[in-house]
Formats: C-alpha cells, sequence, structure tokens
C-alpha cells in the first residue's frame, strides 16, 4: 500500500471533534451525551462563582434540544482584533482552545480551562443556537454542525445580561440523543450546593415540571442530604472554608464531613465546581490531614490499646462527606477532568483540614472519642478479618485448590477469553453446563436469592455460604483487599431468568459487585445475561424475544407478510426450562448472544439507588416505588 502526500489530511475547524468525539468527551454514550450539558452548565457557573451571576436555568424541551442559561455578563459579541471579521461570538463557538479563561483577567477561578468545552458542543450537536443579552442588545446566532449557518444579528434593545445556548445533540454522532431528566437534576443540585446562594433552575417541558434548587449552607445541606442526623455517628458536621487559599489568595476552600457506622462511605471532590470522582491532590490531602488528626487525639488522650496503631481504612471508612475547592489555575487528568493533579494543593488541603480538625476534636473530647472508639471497633474487625482471610490463587498444572463444590470450572486460563456464569439454581445450572464452551466457560449455581449485603453486618456477611462460594470462584478476594489483577475470569456474567424473580436476584448480585468488587465494575469485566421470555415459531422458522414489545412485533411482521400464518408463542418460566441448544444459542454463545455491560455513569445516583431500593429504611423503598408507579402501569409481572 502505498503512503504519499496524497494520503495527508487536514481537518479544518471542528470536524477534528466530530471524527473524534471520544478525546474530547469521552466517547458517544449516554455519559458522553450528558457531558455536553456539563460543559455549558460548568461555563454559567463560572460566571457564578465569579460573581457575575446568581441564576441558573437548564430547560429540557420537547423536541429534545437542551437550553443552557446564565444571568452573567454575556459572550463578548464585539469583533476580535485578531479575526475582525468575525465576533467573538463566532470565534469561541467555532474555534478549539479560544475563550477567556487562559488567564485570570476574566476568571478568577474557573473549571473551563481549555477553551474548548462550549465549541465541543456545537460540533456535536445538530444545531446550536446562542443569544446574548448585553451592550444594550440582544444579539443571536444559529450554527449546524459547528459551523456558521447565519451571520450575528442584532435584535431589539435591552438593559438585561445574560447567554442563552440551545443544542441539539447530533444522532449521527450519538446513538441515542435522550437526556436524562434524573441525571440532569443531579448535575443542577450539584451546581446549587456547591454554590452558596445560586438559584439553579430546571424546567422538564416534557413533563411540564420545574424545580428550583437553593441552598444557603452550601456543602452543609449537601452532607446533611447525604446523611440523615439518625445515621451519623456524632451529629455535628466537621465542615469548614477557607476564603483566601492558595499562594495568590484567589481560590477557596469547603469542607464538610459525618461519620457513620456503616463501612462504606462517600466522599465527593469538587475542583471549581467540576466534579472529580477519581479524587486527585486534594483527596490526598484530606486523607492525610483526617488519619494524622484522629491519630494524634487518640494518643493524646490514651484512648488507643497499647501497642495498636490506627490504620488509614479504621478512620476513613464510613466517612461521608463533600470537599469543594476553587483554585485560579487547576490542572487535571484529561479534558473529563476526573482527577485534580495540581502541584502543592495537597500539602495546603492538609494543613487546612488538619488545623480545623485538632480544634473541632479537642474542643469536644466526648464527641471525638466517639469517633476514635469507632475507628479501634473497625480496627479489631480487620485484624480479625487479616487472621481468617485465605487467599485463592488461579488453578495450574501443578496446585489444585479447593474451589467450591458447584463450581464447573473452564479449561482455559487465560482471562482473555474466560467467563463464569453466575445461574440461579441447579436447575438453569444443569442446562448451562451443558451449553456452555468448556474450554472458556464456567458455570457456578447459586441457591435461591442470596443475602442482601446492603443490610448485612459482617458476621452474616462472612458466614453466608452463596457470598463464600462467589467470592472464593472469583479468587480476588473482596472490599479493600478485592484484587483485580487476581480475577480468574476475563468477564464474570449475571445470568437470570428473564422474570421479577429473576431480575430481583440480579439487583442482589449487582449490590454485592458493586459493595464488594467495585474495580471488576470499573474495568467493564461485569456483564448480565440477556435470555429470552419468549419462543415465537412460524413453521421451520423459530425466532426468541427478550420481553412483549419484541415479541408482539415479531408476530406483527409475520403476520402481516402471511396473514393467515399460525404463529406458535411460548413463553419460558426459566432457564433451566431451555434445553441446552437454546440456552446456548440464544444466551451463552458469544457469536449469537447479547450481552449488557455494567457501567457506573455517576457514582452519586448509584450510591443512592443502592441506598434506597436494598438498604435498611422501608420506607425510602415505599417513596421510590410511588415516585414511579405512574411508569410501571403496562408493566405489571403478576
Amino acid at each position: 500500500m502505498s503512503y504519499n502526500a496524497s494520503q495527508i489530511e487536514v481537518l479544518e475547524g471542528l470536524e477534528g471533534v466530530r471524527r473524534r468525539p471520544g478525546m474530547y468527551i469521552g466517547g458517544t454514550d449516554e455519559q458522553a451525551l450528558h457531558h455536553l450539558v456539563v460543559e455549558l452548565l460548568d461555563n454559567a457557573t463560572d460566571e457564578a462563582s465569579s460573581g457575575h451571576a446568581n441564576r441558573i436555568q437548564v430547560t429540557l424541551r420537547k423536541d429534545g434540544a437542551v437550553a443552557v442559561w446564565d444571568n452573567g455578563r454575556g459572550i463578548p459579541v464585539d469583533p476580535l482584533p485578531r479575526s475582525p471579521d468575525k465576533s467573538a461570538l463566532e470565534v469561541i463557538m467555532t474555534t478549539l482552545h479560544a475563550g477567556g479563561k487562559f488567564h485570570d483577567k476574566a476568571y478568577e477561578t474557573a473549571g473551563g480551562l481549555n477553551g474548548v468545552g462550549v465549541s465541543v458542543v456545537n460540533a456535536l450537536s445538530a444545531w446550536t443556537e446562542v443569544v446574548v443579552e448585553r451592550d444594550g442588545f440582544r444579539w443571536r446566532q444559529r450554527y449546524e454542525q459547528g459551523r456558521a449557518e447565519s451571520p450575528l444579528e442584532r435584535l431589539e434593545p435591552t438593559r438585561r445580561h445574560g447567554t442563552l445556548v440551545t443544542f441539539l445533540p447530533d444522532g449521527v454522532i450519538f446513538p441515542q440523543t435522550r437526556f436524562d431528566p434524573e441525571r440532569l437534576q443531579e448535575m443542577c443540585r450539584a451546581k446549587a450546593y456547591l454554590n452558596r446562594g445560586l438559584t439553579v433552575i430546571l424546567r422538564d417541558e416534557g413533563q411540564g415540571s420545574e424545580q428550583t434548587f437553593l441552598y444557603p449552607d452550601g456543602v452543609r445541606d449537601f452532607v446533611r442530604e447525604l446523611v440523615p442526623g439518625d445515621l451519623r455517628v456524632i451529629p455535628e458536621l466537621f465542615h469548614g472554608a477557607v476564603e483566601r487559599f492558595g499562594e495568590d489568595g484567589k481560590g477557596r476552600l469547603e469542607w464538610a464531613m459525618a461519620w457513620t457506622v456503616e463501612e462504606r462511605g462517600r466522599t465527593l471532590f469538587y475542583c471549581n465546581t467540576i466534579p472529580n470522582p477519581e479524587g486527585g491532590v486534594h483527596e490526598t490531602g484530606l486523607r492525610a490531614a483526617l488519619l494524622k488528626g484522629v491519630r494524634e487525639f487518640a494518643e493524646a488522650r490514651n484512648l488507643l490499646p497499647k501497642g495498636f496503631e490506627l490504620a488509614p481504612e479504621d478512620v476513613l471508612d464510613g466517612l461521608n462527606g463533600v470537599l469543594s475547592l476553587f483554585v485560579a489555575n487547576p490542572e487535571f487528568a484529561g479534558q473529563t477532568k476526573d482527577r485534580l493533579t495540581n502541584a502543592g494543593v495537597a500539602r495546603r488541603v492538609e494543613a487546612i483540614i488538619k488545623d480545623a480538625l485538632d480544634h473541632w476534636l479537642h474542643g469536644a473530647p466526648d464527641r471525638a472519642s466517639r469517633l476514635v472508639e469507632l475507628a479501634v471497633e473497625r480496627a479489631r474487625e480487620r485484624l480479625n478479618r487479616k487472621k481468617n482471610q485465605t487467599r485463592v490463587a488461579r488453578k495450574s498444572a501443578t496446585t489444585r485448590l479447593t474451589l467450591p463444590g458447584k463450581l464447573t470450572d473452564c479449561i482455559s486460563t487465560d482471562t482473555g477469553v474466560t467467563e463464569l456464569f453466575i445461574v440461579e439454581g441447579d436447575s438453569a445450572g444443569g442446562s448451562a453446563k451443558q451449553a456452555r464452551d468448556r474450554h472458556t466457560q464456567a458455570v457456578l449455581p447459586l441457591r435461591g436469592k442470596i443475602l442482601n449485603v446492603e443490610q448485612a453486618n459482617l458476621e452474616k456477611f462472612e458466614a453466608n455460604a452463596e457470598i463464600k462460594n462467589l467470592i472464593t470462584a472469583i479468587g480476588a478476594e473482596h472490599g479493600r483487599g478485592f484484587a483485580l489483577e487476581r480475577v480468574r475470569y476475563g468477564r464474570v456474567i449475571i445470568m437470570t431468568d428473564a422474570d421479577v424473580d429473576g431480575a430481583h436476584i440480579a439487583s442482589l448480585l449487582l449490590t454485592f459487585f458493586y459493595r464488594h468488587m467495585a474495580p471488576l465494575i470499573q474495568a467493564g469485566r461485569l456483564f448480565l445475561a440477556q435470555p429470552p421470555l419468549y419462543r415465537v415459531a412460524h413453521g421451520a422458522e423459530t425466532r426468541y424475544a427478550l420481553n412483549d414489545a419484541t415479541k408482539d412485533a415479531m408476530v406483527a411482521a409475520i403476520v402481516k407478510k402471511r396473514p393467515n400464518a399460525k404463529v406458535e408463542i411460548s413463553r419460558f418460566k426459566g432457564l433451566g426450562e431451555m434445553d441446552p441448544a437454546q440456552l446456548r444459542d440464544t444466551t451463552m454463545s458469544p457469536k449469537t448472544r447479547h450481552l449488557v455491560r455494567v457501567v457506573v455513569d455517576n457514582v452519586l445516583d448509584t450510591d443512592d439507588v443502592f441506598d434506597r431500593l436494598m438498604g435498611k429504611r422501608p420506607a425510602e423503598r415505599f417513596r421510590f416505588i410511588q415516585e414511579r408507579a405512574p411508569f410501571a402501569r403496562d408493566h405489571l409481572d403478576i
């Protein structure tokens, strides 16, 4: 194959973004779609954080477009000195790395850094319209697939100021373009929490609803919602704020923390209102401050048993909180800004929070002692677990391991091809064992509905036989001891019946994996099998349908083609009712099956769903059902 100058292609304008959207928003899936709103919401919030706006409105329109408005200064519309034939607005919308956030003259702190956010939204939209109010007039310009389709128009006079950006995602780029109202709601709520006094409004024209978010206490309100008072070890929150953070004094640090008796906790990190799900240097500073502060207090008060030392997990497990940081020049790992990397931030965060924690602990020794007692109790549990811990490695030619008796293992040890199917019951397990590829597919039947780990205490968890079998078969331990590199299979596949009971068992298994083997999900190695619910036969032709809608469509297509055709429909009561050939062809064979990869788009939302549906508060489940009952009237399985 020749390679010369004719093969060299130069992409102009925003075409590079359309060709490679993953470089800018991480892909074209549902999470990437919602990232478009994140970019616009971040820009609006930057105006509020800089003191130029106090209201933001996000509107989900009936036509599927999203509009984001703020009452800030408005994007400049005067010509750029370097491009006198174009307005600043058009340059910002159609050019990468154009914006007012490369210096501190327009914004002291900002979430947008590289001048790519709004231009990327423009590039990946079927159309975008921007309306600016400033300089005494309303201004408007429309774009299609990143290109200006009309000149900048000066409309009627106005005394108002602000920016309204409306866009419709391009169906050529995104497989699906429907926005999730609940995800937009969480975005708006978080922005209001992180900016005290900012009003954020979410309108859903399709539902005819409007929600207003305003939180005078900022992150304290956030943590109060995360952790109700009856779940806290200490009722009072550990919180504080520093208004002049960093050497330049232009930053701000705010935090609120609470401890619960639960083993797990969730602490959320933000920089310039941008969520950092992977934490970063501010997380490092916080963890160091909390660990040192609690250790020093415990030692000063002689609260530790002789020879006892608290480990980080003893102090930090069960911690729930929010840390919000504003800095002038944030540095992130990647455009999606998942992790903060600024040098020197960890040391400053640690010093500030450590000093505040010392005052908080010594100011009320009784409440601080309760926190130390909790840490000591966790340390004892950790040491007991370590004593009883057994490690399971992958079976090899020279070693024989005690694997679960019901596990039918595969021959290959190559995690690039191996799969573990977790099935419900011996009947389904028997069919799966006959249907599997014995070289690459292993089968583990579980008895009935496994333990709900969201409600179970440590003693019940460790004594449960099915949980033990599951952990042993996977071979990588669980919780903080989980080691992804030691997982014995490349894919772990939950395969349950296509009915309500099967969905319940799958939910229990998902709860276990999310709470105790989260890295498996993060690595994209946990899947849900999609067994059919119906068999549709016509003459010599047989098809399988996953649900009622698919079955009805199949029948309609057959009848349309042959009006007098006799169609036989049978419903599978469970996987065990399918013969091995049917199970292999519909659900297990990589050539013909459908798998759903389990992903976590939003940690806060996911934690909340597991807590509400699987946790210890029945009232939350009842409320969840009431909220969604109108959507389930046609989907009852009785």
